[in-house]
């Protein structure tokens, strides 16, 4: 068994997976993204991880939670790995998240309005058209 430098055993791939929750599928993707690493490989050629990439998964799997791309988590984690405080960065890109919501909303609430007024008009005779509420009125 090999140990930390916390004194905390090294976790296989099953357990880390069994810790997080994540399937081992996604614990070697984001490896391979970068994400995480093994501490070593074990005789057997077995991943090793640190106990603290359970709280690294779980960090990842919230920042997703909360639409930040692979890509966008990333980057925090690199500042973190240089032992910077990434906060100023994960705030710059949530308040990103958030006017890229209120452009979603604001024209969310514009194709309502339209499907609405659709909706209220009874379609005319359909002639050559596919379907008069989509098309509008058929021009003579």
């Amino acid at each position: 068994m090999t140990i930390t430098n916390s004194g905390q055993a090294l976790l296989r791939i099953g357990q880390l997976h069994q810790q997080s929750g994540v399937p081992i599928k996604t614990i070697r993707y984001y490896e391979e993204l970068g994400l995480l690493q093994t501490v070593v490989r074990s005789e057997g050629g077995f991943r090793l991880f640190d106990p603290v990439m359970v709280q690294r998964l779980g960090f990842i799997k919230r920042s997703q939670t909360l639409g930040l791309s692979l890509a966008e988590i990333g980057e925090i984690l690199q500042i973190y790995d240089r032992g910077e405080q990434p906060c100023a960065n994960v705030k710059a890109k949530l308040n990103q998240k958030v006017k890229a919501i209120d452009e979603q909303i604001h024209h969310l609430s514009i194709l309502r309005t339209q499907l609405k007024t659709l909706l209220q008009h009874e379609p005319g005779p359909v002639g050559d058209l596919i379907c008069p509420i989509i098309q509008g009125k058929r021009k003579h």
